[in-house]
């Protein structure tokens, strides 16, 4: 390890066996496996065999990945599938897994989610008229990940419901 401790060096099968614990544990996807060896100090070539292998082996699936991402970020972290898919993408997903992951997300689940999001959140807006508040509760769902047509739908429904 180099003075700074971000650089380690590791042989092709300590690297492979720190990854597959890893993958073990928790879900991973090629990208997140790339980006931590980054730092690590690998013969060449050693991380494309490395995630070839774990890819081989189980360890890594992205479909599976997909599936699990997409249940935790809109359970856990009650983000849209607009946000969803952004990550899924950064992630280099291919669009196949994603589009099947994020059919698991009900869209009555998702108006729901979003129901109770802009519920909770309304209270705590301020503003000077009511105009400058449905801004800021839509602008807030668009950052959460929600399309504007449903953002709009739920916001509107809102103020029916305030009259």
């Amino acid at each position: 390890m180099n003075g700074n401790g971000n650089s380690h060096k590791y042989s092709e099968q300590e690297a492979f066996g720190r990854l597959a614990a890893l993958c073990a544990a928790a879900e991973h996807c090629c990208y997140d496996v790339e980006r931590k060896m980054r730092n690590w100090l690998l013969p060449e070539g050693a991380g494309e065999r490395i995630v070839q292998k774990l890819v081989e082996e189980g360890f890594i699936d992205e479909c599976r990945y997909a599936h699990a991402f997409v249940r935790d970020k809109f359970r856990y972290n009650r983000w849209g599938r607009v946000r969803i898919e952004q990550e899924l993408r950064m992630r280099r997903i291919s669009q196949r897994h994603i589009d099947e992951a994020l059919e698991e997300i009900a869209s009555e689940d998702n108006l729901h989610t979003l129901r109770e999001l802009i519920q909770k959140k309304r209270p705590t807006v301020k503003g000077r008229s009511e105009y400058e508040i449905r801004g800021k509760l839509i602008r807030f769902a668009l950052g959460r990940g929600f399309a504007m047509d449903d953002v709009i739908k739920v916001v509107g429904d809102l103020d029916e419901c305030a009259d």
